[in-house]
């Protein structure tokens, strides 16, 4: 259990505070951690999980071995240590300790705020879990708790929003779940890259030869979640299925999870086609970023118009993303949000 060591020996910062806090009340805490190979997880490679710390929370934080000296205004120092004893307690579970989860500590604690007392089982429970057999997958933002609440519990979810956000990652994530508890019998994936009238016949291979290109996202994320093993097997035995949208007319799609991702790039008629395929003990996950259209000038994108038909609809939840919900990359967040001000900016010219 970490403990805090105030009689440790005080070890030299790794950077100058900022002005505006050195302006604050300082403090500096020392925290030590009982297990030495987790405690070295904490720190992460080059210590890049310490500096994104230092970043976000505007602390100073170094280590010398199982002890880890954080450095700042109480607020900072107090939110540092929730966060380090959070991912301490993953750590010992045995989860690698990536800069996603050092991220999505970070603004769990935030929005906690400081009402909360010091406990790393509260602050590593505040947000959903997906349970499979590989290793859980843990919502890191507040917008990914409600997604996956959302996709628990209801039987259409969009996840809307920009890349980077985890939409399609938790929706593979959450029809593996479904499918290793046996609670559907199929997984579907599918996507609109490819639809009627493209030039399929041009590519070489089988059908799932032609499609796997534009799939390849879902692909990596099944293969991260699921044992490979298992999904080379169901792929064979169709339990896990790879089909082009437009492949979807005139299917009851049955004990089935099924994912629709890149759904910005569907026209009015698919999106209708694709919902109505929904049958008995199914659930449907639709992904998109509204902001990536590729359809031709004028058309109307199919994901656009559902989300507002279907605003409401008992049994189907939407949920948006942000860009402060990006988790790939802290600079794919920046990128994001440079791009939604450009965009707001060019709306608001007359």
């Amino acid at each position: 259990m970490p403990k805090s060591a105030s009689d440790s020996p005080t070890l030299a910062p790794r950077r100058k505070l900022d002005r505006d806090m050195q302006a604050s009340p300082e403090t500096e805490i020392v925290v030590a951690y009982d297990d030495n190979r987790a405690a070295s997880a904490l720190v992460g490679p080059y210590g890049q999980n310490l500096a994104q710390l230092e970043r976000k929370l505007n602390v100073v934080v170094d280590s010398r071995g199982n002890h880890i000296t954080i450095a700042g205004t109480r607020d900072g120092c107090d939110a540092a240590h929730r966060v380090l004893d959070t991912l301490y307690a993953l750590a010992q579970q045995g989860h690698d300790i990536a800069q996603g989860d050092v991220e999505g500590a970070i603004r769990a604690v935030i929005a906690q705020g400081s009402l909360f007392e010091l406990d790393a089982k509260t602050t590593g429970s505040a947000f959903e879990v997906i349970s499979l057999r590989k290793r859980p997958v843990r919502a890191r933002t507040a917008a990914q708790d409600s997604y996956i609440r959302a996709l628990k519990r209801h039987e259409l979810v969009f996840g809307i929003g920009p890349a980077g956000t985890g939409k399609t990652w938790l929706a593979v994530a959450q029809a593996a779940q479904l499918f290793e508890r046996k609670e559907v019998d199929r997984i579907i994936l599918t996507r609109p890259a490819v639809e009627a009238g493209e030039r399929l016949g041009f590519l070489p291979g089988d059908l799932r030869e032609k499609v796997d290109p534009y799939l390849r996202p879902i692909y990596d994320a099944l293969y991260d979640l699921m044992d490979s093993r298992i999904v080379e097997r169901a792929l064979q035995t169709g339990e896990i299925e790879i089909a082009p949208l437009a492949f979807m007319r005139g299917r009851t799609l049955t004990n089935a999870a099924i994912i629709l991702d890149e759904a910005q790039n569907t026209t009015s008629m698919q999106m209708k086609m694709f919902l109505t395929r929904l049958g008995e003990n199914s659930r449907m996950i639709v992904t998109g970023d509204p902001s990536q259209i590729d359809l031709p000038n004028g058309q109307t994108s199919g994901l656009a118009e559902a989300t507002r038909l279907l605003d409401g609809v008992e049994g189907v939840s939407q949920v948006k993303f942000t860009a402060e919900d990006v988790i790939r990359h802290e600079l794919v967040a920046r990128i994001v949000a440079a791009y939604e001000g450009t965009t707001a900016r060019s709306a608001a010219k007359p």
